[in-house]
């Protein structure tokens, strides 16, 4: 049995290792024996996590450090640690080690995204006593489960999240934190698609769900598959940009679009005009009003395009130089 574990211990520090997790390095097994590498200074070994002093200050950042390990455990190593506290992680070179991952499953493992949530709420636990505005534990659940945070869009949902963690207080985190863990225990949570099994049941709640429920973002407490399974709220499709972004990236297409619209002119006309190029940004008072603003710019491109050189003019020009040139 020893050596069982001893060899499952092995093969998952490989797998940490690979995905570039800080681990302790596995250098040999034989039989029941597992050599690894030292994490430590001067043959003194790195205290557990437990046992160090932290400010608050670096309390935080070893929590989003935390967390995106327990993110790239689960996409990328495909692991779930499922004993993951400040007793199995070391402090080390102001970093934190993960260790004494003998008992991690595979993330498809029947009590896979249990463990993960008993693992997200022993980090929260942890962080909290050391004055980090946590998230609540389902939304630490969703951001290691969601599919569609992505090494682009990482910093700036992390960055959203801490701001609406840091606007809550530890009253409201707890409640909130009460009412999740009682639904994640009477829901049923499937790891593929195929085990969604009630989908047009389902559908059929959110599409009763009120427009303006819909508007809020609300979203049915019995249905927690969304995000595991890479899927919009409302089950109408693949979620690409994570839900707490939306707001976000639709402002940034709106504000590019108008900008777009508003600058009419060409590569060209801009090198020919010089320093009278319509710019890409419009810096203007933020009291005027928009749509001003809008009318504003679409008149002074309407002057300039009255002076503009037409096309065949200029095109003719351009071949008369060219012929004089070769001349």
């Amino acid at each position: 049995m020893v050596k069982t574990w001893a060899e499952k211990d092995m093969r998952n520090l490989i797998r940490l290792n690979t995905a570039e997790i800080p681990c302790p390095e596995p250098i040999m097994l034989r039989s029941h024996v597992l050599v690894m590498g030292f994490i430590g200074k001067d043959d003194m070994p790195a205290p557990l996590l437990k046992n160090v002093q932290l400010s608050e200050s670096k309390a935080r950042e070893l929590y989003l450090q935390v967390i995106q390990y327990m993110r790239r455990m689960y996409q990328d190593a495909r692991l779930v640690h499922a004993d993951l506290s400040e007793f199995n992680m070391l402090y080390h070179s102001g970093d934190v080690y993960i260790i004494d991952v003998s008992q991690s499953v595979e993330h498809d493992h029947p009590h896979a995204l249990e463990f993960l949530r008993k693992d997200c709420a022993n980090v929260n636990d942890f962080f909290l006593k050391h004055g980090v505005a946590v998230m609540t534990v389902r939304e630490l659940f969703e951001f290691v489960t969601d599919p569609s945070i992505t090494h682009e869009n990482m910093d700036a949902y992390l960055s959203k999240a801490m701001e609406i963690a840091s606007q809550r207080t530890k009253e409201e985190r707890s409640s909130q934190d009460h009412v999740d863990e009682e639904v994640f225990k009477q829901a049923y949570i499937p790891r593929t698609l195929n085990e969604v099994k009630n989908y047009e049941r389902d559908m059929e709640m959110m599409m009763k769900l009120k427009e303006e429920d819909l508007a809020m973002n609300a979203q049915q407490d019995n249905i927690l598959y969304q995000t595991v399974t890479g899927l919009k709220k409302d089950l109408s499709g693949v979620q690409k940009v994570p839900a707490l972004l939306e707001s976000q990236v639709k402002e940034k297409t709106c504000s590019d679009s108008e900008d777009a619209g508003n600058s009419e002119c060409s590569d060209t006309d801009s090198e020919e005009q010089g320093d009278h190029a319509c710019p890409k940004k419009h810096t203007s008072d933020p009291d005027v009003d928009k749509k001003e603003r809008k009318k504003m710019v679409k008149e002074a491109q309407r002057e300039k395009r009255k002076n503009k050189i037409p096309k065949h003019v200029k095109k003719r020009k351009e071949k008369t130089a060219k012929a004089k040139k070769g001349k």
